[in-house]
């Protein structure tokens, strides 16, 4: 299975900042010690003209150039680097790399590949929110959509199912007058952002929810999914968020229950032979091990799944 990785562009912060900068990088530890069948790769950098088909070219060229207003750069919450540029290149440029490979535009279809970052969901069109400068789902959803196009000589519908503890009102914003794209967003109904924007599924969850009721409500959304879109591509939000132990969270999902929450979402997709590509999103545990744990189980649950997909690549090529 392949993954994308842009942990070696370090976007410095100043002590104290809450970001976990280095959950990244000790999760692609963890994967190529633990997972040798996990392929990591360098993501490559998003370029203008990908962003500029979701986020305003005004907007783009001020964080470029770092002429981004201090309020603006308050309400993403870094400070303007160079390397804080490169990065949310390279975040977006995972996504898009991993949505290629999961469709099979970068070669024989894979079913199902990775960003080892992303989910940057609180970006939106002409402004950034919440540690996300450019919105990878966002991104990867409008160029898999051209790409496809090109090649197939056919429309592609993308549902982006975000399972990060907040709502993502940045893809909720970005489409909201585009049915080719289906958002659903399962979130923290008190949690952050204070002012949500409709998704085209919004499941809101009280503080303190449980596995059980958790994955009652993710079936059901599932179901609705299914009642109301028919996707060629998945792109899905596999936060760590939801977890007891984070910090920002205010939900208490155990590693079994967000492990359920995995496999439940996977095997939907593989169910349909629906093509995925996963993200990060959000992780903020008191302590870091733990979310990089959850983020662990998350690559087992989708490797098990990808040799599903290989074994089912391998038997139809046979016949």
């Amino acid at each position: 299975m392949q993954a994308f990785y842009a942990d070696h562009f370090v976007l410095p912060l100043p002590d104290g900042h809450r970001f976990p900068m280095s959950k990244y990088q000790r999760l692609r530890d963890r994967v190529a010690n633990e997972l040798p069948c996990v392929r990591t790769s360098v993501a490559p950098r998003a370029s203008d003209g990908e962003l500029a088909l979701v986020h305003d070219p005004v907007y783009i060229q001020a964080v470029a150039d770092g002429s981004l207003g201090q309020a603006a750069m308050r309400e993403i919450g870094f400070p303007w680097t160079p390397q804080m540029v490169e990065r949310s290149r390279r975040s977006t440029g995972a996504t898009v790399a991993a949505a290629r490979v999961a469709l099979g535009l970068a070669g024989p279809p894979e079913g199902l590949a990775a960003n080892m970052a992303g989910g940057t969901h609180h970006a939106m069109a002409g402004k950034g929110g919440g540690f996300c400068v450019f919105n990878d789902a966002a991104v990867a959803a409008r160029l898999m959509q051209a790409e496809w196009a090109r090649r197939e000589r056919k429309p592609l519908q993308v549902a982006v199912i975000d399972l990060d503890v907040h709502q993502g009102n940045g893809t909720a914003s970005i489409f909201s007058k585009d049915p080719s794209v289906f958002t659903l967003s399962l979130h923290g109904q008190k949690n952050f952002p204070f002012h949500k924007e409709a998704s085209d599924l919004d499941v809101e969850l009280p503080d303190g929810c449980t596995d059980a009721p958790y994955l009652q409500a993710l079936e059901h959304a599932l179901d609705e999914l299914d009642r109301r879109f028919v996707p060629g591509l998945v792109i899905y939000l596999a936060g760590a968020d939801p977890f007891e132990g984070d910090r920002l969270g205010r939900l208490s999902l155990s590693y079994d229950g967000l492990e359920a929450r995995d496999r439940r979402v996977f095997d939907w997709a593989w169910q349909r032979r629906i093509p995925l590509a996963f993200a990060m999103a959000g992780g903020y545990g008191i302590n870091i091990d733990e979310t990089v744990q959850v983020q662990m189980n998350t690559y087992r649950v989708a490797l098990s799944y990808w040799q599903r997909w290989k074994m089912a690549s391998t038997v139809a090529h046979c016949v």
